[in-house]
């Protein structure tokens, strides 16, 4: 039988000696533990800071005037929800128990583009809404986004499920970088600065998006930023518009709405001097003011446009693939690429969905369709058959 020695309160028998070690390391651990994530709390937060880009007011002070600027905030020309009234349930309830497919089944087959061409109409696709366009000998980069995560953060948020098909610094000489909101998978802060170091093209961006880049540290020289309907000639040949788009902007939850968002026509003129142009629809809902669009700056010879990520509950800010088709339509355009699908999961439907009703809707319409691989470039004047390569990982 063990012995109990008492001295006033005090209890000095081995097992309560056992218990206040365990006790001191309890606390000890827990002590730890809290350090440990303080220490990860903190170095969150700075991974988190700097891809938030500029405050509300840095914003502001740039921008002072705009038709589309009221109240302090950046308005569509229509009505624009940014999700249903009393969405929120149905969101969680689709997000837990909804039985899309959301990833390929396979492995997404990605291609390495040739070396550039010197003439023509060349797009390459490298997944969701990055892409090359070559146009008239000149080389524009749209929404670049080579991070693993489309998230303010490096280990939290929508991964990639394909890699880049091709390095940054593989990339050919660039003329402009073209941005056309200030949304994490459109807008990078790692790529923005890593572009900086090896390229000396131009960032020309939508109204207040500027704010971001002087914060992550590109020469305000480089930073055209422009509003609806303005235009820029940066080098000959390559005129540059920002165009009407039903989006919304902002990089956190609670502050939207201090940038603008924009859709671009990419026109240029090649050595022998044709015209050729591209429209790039950005993020948008559809909006009856595209035949403008399309009468004002087109016949287009190819629309790059958002097709994935929509939803029910957020009709008014992202395309279905039938109101792409008919946006392709309205804009007087030739071939059609699909971009905003395949690389992120942002929405629930099936991650080959978007291409499948695109697919379907642009035959029953007599589009001329082109769907590539990430990396695959598309000559524009001899566009390649759909080959439905996506079904068989879907």
């Amino acid at each position: 039988m063990g012995v109990s020695y008492r001295t006033g309160t005090t209890d000095k028998s081995p097992r309560s000696g056992r218990r206040r070690t365990r006790r001191v390391l309890g606390a000890a651990a827990i002590g730890a533990i809290g350090a440990v994530a303080v220490g990860a709390a903190a170095w969150v937060a700075r991974d988190l800071s700097g891809a938030f880009g500029a405050s509300p007011d840095e914003v502001r002070a740039r921008v002072t005037s705009s038709p589309q600027l009221r109240g302090g905030a950046f308005h569509n020309r229509e009505q624009t929800r940014t999700m249903l009234p009393a969405a929120g349930q149905s969101t969680l309830r689709e997000l837990l128990f909804g039985g899309q497919h959301r990833k390929p089944a396979g492995e997404v087959p990605v291609v390495a583009a040739p070396a550039p061409a010197a003439e023509g109409l060349h797009i390459t696709w490298y997944g969701h809404a990055s892409a090359l366009l070559e146009i008239g000998g000149r080389r524009v980069l749209l929404d670049p986004v080579w991070s693993d995560r489309c998230s303010p953060s490096s280990v939290v948020g929508p991964r990639r499920l394909h890699p880049v098909p091709v390095p940054l610094s593989e990339l050919p000489e660039l003329d402009v970088i073209l941005i056309s909101h200030d949304h994490y998978d459109h807008l990078d802060m790692a790529t923005v600065q890593a572009l900086v170091g090896i390229s000396s093209a131009p960032f020309i961006v939508p109204l207040g998006v500027g704010a971001h880049l002087d914060r992550w540290g590109v020469p305000s020289e480089r930073v055209i930023e422009l509003d609806w309907d303005e235009s820029v000639e940066v080098v000959d040949g390559l005129r540059l518009t920002a165009t009407q788009a039903r989006h919304f902007s902002g990089r956190l939850i609670t502050k939207r709405n201090y940038t603008l968002w924009c859709s671009w026509v990419i026109a240029g003129t090649g050595p022998d001097g044709a015209d050729r142009r591209v429209f790039y629809s950005g993020d948008t809902g559809y909006f009856d003011g595209y035949p403008e669009i399309g009468a004002a700056y087109g016949p287009f010879d190819a629309t790059l446009i958002q097709t994935g990520a929509y939803d029910a509950r957020w009709p008014e800010i992202h395309m279905t693939p039938e109101e792409a088709v008919q946006s392709h339509l309205d804009l007087r355009g030739g071939v059609l690429i699909p971009v905003h699908w395949a690389t992120f999961v942002l929405a629930f439907h099936a991650w080959s969905d978007p291409v499948d009703r695109l697919w379907r809707e642009a035959k029953a319409r007599g589009v001329n369709l082109v769907v590539p691989r990430p990396g695959e470039r598309v000559d524009v004047d001899a566009p390649p058959p759909v080959d439905a390569w996506w079904q068989a990982i879907a």
